[in-house]
């Protein structure tokens, strides 16, 4: 059975403490440790519910990843920055209930994450398009993920048990005769249990969850070889552009830099229709588990 990104990320009031919101996140939405786009969600379901306005509505985010958190009971402490007509913007700090300080070290306060947030109303104004749809697989065309091999990272990790998932941009970078590729990786996400708003839209709240997987374009661009990296996130930020009725969402992910064991990388998020959704970037810091981190130039490739 899987998950349902909306009850697991669900916050609560502290009866006692005003804007101290609580919640219990379990192991669905682990990869080593709780994505974190997730642990963003949570944060800001605990912003939306401090606000306590639907016509307010999440417009983008940044989140600083400060310590690990794991699948636990966590604790939200949302600050109101600004209120005013059409914005509110907020702070949010997340932590483990239970975790401690490390008392030999004054600058540990046992944070979580810290997160800034905008949330806005809409107001008239121009609209215009810039850019359009990567040239990628349709959703039709795309790769299947499931393939039975005991290395497919859809098949090991907990996330990938809550979405659907096709590769749009790149290969199967978990098989033999992989070719390595351009700093670019492309794929169709949609949430096995669907995530709506009250208006029947998508819910925005679950958009830093599906930008949250970045660190595949660097895999690409590496190619095949010893070197073996995770990439937890330094950073993560999200701008909600637009709605959609859709589920099915393409993530298309380009790496821009990595260096000196971190890297950036951004997320464009389209619907099945061609509407531009959301925007997402990320800095992340490379963790070597096996081999010599390659030299790598990927800028001529297509």
């Amino acid at each position: 059975m899987f998950a349902d990104l909306a009850v697991d990320t669900a916050v609560r009031a502290d009866a006692e403490t005003p804007g101290r919101y609580h919640l219990t996140l379990n192991q669905s939405w682990d990869y080593l440790l709780p994505s974190g786009g997730v642990v963003m969600t949570c944060a800001l379901r605990a912003a939306e519910a401090e606000l306590n306005e639907p016509l307010l509505r999440f417009a983008s985010a940044t989140t600083i990843f400060c310590t690990p958190i794991h699948a636990t009971a966590l604790v939200a402490d949302v600050t109101v920055l600004r209120r005013g007509g059409s914005t509110a913007q907020v702070r949010v700090t997340l932590r483990e209930r239970d975790a401690k300080p490390d008392p030999e070290d004054p600058s540990d306060n046992a944070r979580g994450l810290e997160l800034t947030a905008t949330f806005l109303r809409d107001r008239k104004g121009p609209d215009v398009r810039s850019i359009v749809m990567p040239d990628v697989r349709s959703l039709a065309d795309a790769l299947p993920v499931e393939d039975g091999a005991g290395n497919n990272p859809h098949a090991r990790f907990q996330f990938y048990q809550q979405v659907e998932c096709k590769i749009a941009e790149g290969d199967r970078y978990w098989t033999d005769g992989l070719v390595a590729g351009p700093a670019r990786y492309a794929r169709w996400l949609r949430y096995k249990a669907p995530q709506r708003d009250a208006q029947g839209r998508l819910d925005r709240l679950a958009l830093p969850p599906l930008i949250d997987t970045m660190p595949t374009a660097l895999h690409r661009a590496i190619g095949p070889g010893p070197y073996r990296f995770y990439a937890p996130s330094l950073d993560l930020t999200t701008y909600a552009v637009d709605d959609t009725l859709r589920e099915w969402l393409l993530v298309a992910v380009t790496m821009r830099r990595a260096r000196a064991g971190w890297a950036i990388a951004d997320a464009e998020v389209w619907d099945d229709e061609g509407r531009f959704i959301a925007w997402g970037s990320q800095a992340m810091y490379l963790h070597s588990v096996a081999g010599d981190p390659p030299v790598i130039d990927a800028t001529r490739r297509s």
